[in-house]
């Protein structure tokens, strides 16, 4: 039998029209591919198909061709070859539920949204599971912000679908390659895995270490004290991560680290804004000047940490998140707590455990 080389997806629907949406939609369609971008209001639909621009999220980059926005959920899904979902996290369940009767058969579904579900615990690939079984899950997930990638500044993510028997004897035939395939060009560079789980623990989770980072530097602290967070939020995912099946290894990935290393970053990220925003006093209901933001980090501190508790992995710094977004407690007592823990090895090999020579003396606040 001749060999037929992998061929890219050439129709896909993007469901969510904010800015991570559109940018991948962007993406897509700088590819030369038929595109189809969901957006919930119809005004916002109507707008970028005859503008090409959405002026709500991107308002100064230019959609390519191709690309065309409705609010009807069967004009966006009728004939597409591949999902994207990037609707918020904690609408996942909801978002599957009103797209079904439109699915076409066995198409695979990409998550390009990051999270826990609250009350069930589950991974955002295992609820898609749940409400459409019959369809490959996978994710995209990387460092990536939507503006930088709309306007084709180099950026790279990571494709990820669990592989089956088949998938194996030809990997480059996969969905995972060959919506890889479909997103590569310009600048955008895609990297394909095996480890659905680990990407999206990976993904999960950085939203609460990005709090984290904010609240600390809003309060006044510096480089070290981030390079700090972030190394020891890593652990934090390579231990869900591994609880949960997935590899240690992807968490050091584009995925894990490096999602995180960026998401940390700047105060371009909502989830570092916000703690940026906490950090220097503003009450919550101020911050974003008031704007009803959604910040996945926020509705992740409780999923995660509850799905910590559940299966005993300890996650310290998610905790204190945690207690100071949804549990009343104070920022400055809850980050003293989280420094003054008993010392710890590096790495947990080697078991030990020492109480703190200094519980009682406190971080220095506020001095930059």
């Amino acid at each position: 039998m001749p060999y037929t080389p992998p061929q890219p997806l050439r129709r896909l629907t993007v469901l969510g029209a904010g800015s991570w949406g559109t940018a991948l939609a962007s993406v897509l369609g700088r590819n030369g591919h038929d595109v189809r971008l969901w957006a919930r209001r119809p005004a916002l639909a109507e707008r970028i198909t005859a503008t090409s621009r959405n002026d709500d999220y991107l308002a100064d980059v230019d959609l390519p061709g191709g690309l065309i926005a409705t609010s009807d959920l069967n004009a966006a899904l009728t004939g597409t070859e591949a999902v994207l979902m990037v609707t918020p996290s904690a609408t996942l369940r909801a978002m599957c539920q009103a797209i079904k009767p439109h699915l076409p058969e066995a198409v695979p579904i990409a998550l390009a949204c990051k999270g826990v579900e609250r009350r069930s615990g589950y991974l955002l690939s295992e609820v898609v599971s749940e409400e459409l079984p019959g369809h490959p899950v996978g994710a995209v997930s990387g460092p990536t912000f939507a503006r930088e990638t709309a306007l084709d500044h180099p950026t790279a993510a990571t494709v990820a679908f669990p592989f089956s028997y088949r998938d194996r004897l030809a990997p480059e035939k996969s969905p995972a390659a060959r919506l890889a395939l479909s997103l590569s060009g310009g600048g955008f560079r895609p990297y394909v895995s095996d480890d659905l789980v680990g990407v999206e623990v990976g993904g999960a989770v950085k939203n609460v270490i990005a709090i984290a980072c904010g609240m600390m530097s809003g309060a006044g602290f510096a480089e070290n004290t981030r390079a700090a967070l972030i190394t020891r939020g890593i652990d934090e995912m390579k231990l869900l991560a591994q609880a949960l099946g997935g590899k240690r290894e992807t968490v050091t990935g584009l995925s894990g680290a490096g999602d995180l290393t960026l998401t940390c970053s700047s105060t371009t990220s909502r989830n570092m804004s916000l703690g940026y925003q906490l950090g220097q006093g503003t009450p919550r209901p101020s911050c974003f000047e008031g704007r009803p933001v959604v910040v996945e980090g926020e509705v992740n501190a409780v999923s995660v940490t509850d799905l910590a508790h559940r299966i005993g992995v300890p996650m310290p710094i998610c905790e204190t998140v945690n207690a100071v977004l949804h549990k009343g407690a104070d920022l400055q007592e809850a980050f003293n707590a989280l420094w003054t823990r008993p010392i710890e090895a590096e790495p947990y090999a080697l078991d030990l455990s020492l109480a703190h020579p200094s519980p009682d003396l406190p971080l220095q606040f506020g001095v930059n």
